[in-house]
């Protein structure tokens, strides 16, 4: 009896470094072309390094990144594209604000399973205050210090592999196509030293 409670357990696997590689789609529910039809084949990468996380996303469009310490509650965004490069430095207050659609999301749990990037996972759906809700599908084997990068998935029981958001009525898609174990440099999580344009977080609330 104790060695099947056990089992879960064993199972699950302390994730403390390494990139999680997600694939995104757009589902603008029309075979018309649409304004974000170019973000289809966009990619989002998260580099995890004990408590500190760098999501980079990558589009036609040029590359967004934000990096979190955990140790030090900062986040820094770096917005590049083309020659236009900007960072802004947000505190926990203005984080809590640029995702405050996603505070007090609520999970019902349901039966169904699949197979991710070969991890088990499990489908919640998550309902938000202004009754938006979408699917995600999620995995206990791999266990973060910090979940925050994905905030709206942040208070699951596991990490999300599946997930959907909405970006006005589109509806966009992430999907891990890799989980890699190996190490992360430290600069990966350095803050430029120039070359971008510093914004407040009021400043940027037009550019994000």
């Amino acid at each position: 009896m104790f060695l099947l409670f056990a089992l879960p357990a064993l199972a699950q696997k302390k994730f403390t470094e390494g990139t999680i590689s997600y694939d995104i789609v757009i589902n603008t529910g029309t075979d018309k072309p649409q304004g974000a039809d170019f973000l289809d084949g966009a990619t989002s990468a998260v580099y995890i390094k004990g408590s500190k996380t760098r999501t980079e996303m990558v589009s036609p469009l040029g590359t967004q990144s934000t990096i979190l310490d955990g140790t030090k509650s900062s986040i820094v965004i770096l917005k590049e594209y083309g020659e236009q490069k900007y960072m802004i430095n947000l505190k926990q207050e203005d984080w809590r604000d640029a995702n405050k659609r996603y505070e007090d999301v609520s999970f019902t749990y349901d039966t169904g399973t699949k197979t991710i990037s070969g991890y088990n996972c499990n489908k919640a759906v998550g309902k938000l205050k202004d009754g938006t809700t979408f699917t995600v599908w999620y995995t206990t084997d791999l266990l973060l210090e910090n979940k925050d990068f994905q905030y709206a998935n942040r208070t699951l029981p596991g990490l999300a592999l599946e997930y959907e958001t909405n970006m006005g009525n589109l509806k966009v898609t992430y999907t891990v196509s890799k989980i890699s174990f190996s190490p992360v440099p430290a600069a990966k999580f350095d803050i430029p030293k120039a070359g971008f344009r510093i914004l407040s977080y009021e400043e940027s609330k037009s550019k994000m």
